[in-house]
């Protein structure tokens, strides 16, 4: 199983997965009134440098609130990293934009971990259910890595 010391690169495009298990608010004045569904949310980001740093911070609970993300990720465990190596920040709209398109997420929060684009309408997105990882894993299949849950490793 790979691991966040796996990386390759120290550069490229993630996008993490949480569940979340019940409807909840978070605190940011922008989406003080808004409710956020029980689901799967899925998160893109970018790291052009220093990705292996990134990638552990989001995967800890006590941080300093710093990006919309880190909302969610202190308080909610993330269930998969898929990371693409050595992409550009460029890629990093083209995936959010197919995760809509071909996997049919949702946009749940206008404006969420995207204040630095102006393609997106957001870098999260929803799903009820998750995406199918088969379908996923196979169009990117040239380019995608994939870092599994503490409870995926046996």
């Amino acid at each position: 199983m790979l691991k966040i010391t796996d990386l390759v690169s120290n550069s490229g495009i993630y996008l993490l997965e949480i569940y979340i298990p019940h409807e909840f608010n978070i605190d940011i004045k922008k989406f003080i009134n808004q409710n956020f569904p029980n689901g799967y949310y899925y998160y893109a980001g970018s790291a052009q440098k220093n990705m292996r740093k990134r990638l552990e911070r989001h995967l800890k609970k006590k941080k300093t609130i710093y990006w919309h993300i880190d909302y969610i990720t202190s308080r909610f465990d993330i269930n998969k990293i898929f990371y693409f190596n050595n992409q550009s920040k460029d890629f990093e709209c083209k995936l959010v934009s197919e995760l809509q398109e071909y996997f049919g997420l949702k946009s749940v929060a206008p404006g969420f971990g995207n204040s630095d684009c102006s393609i997106c309408e957001s870098h999260l997105l929803y799903s009820k259910v998750p995406l199918d990882y088969n379908h996923f894993i196979s169009r990117y299949q040239s380019i995608v890595r994939f870092i599994p849950s503490s409870n995926e490793i046996l």
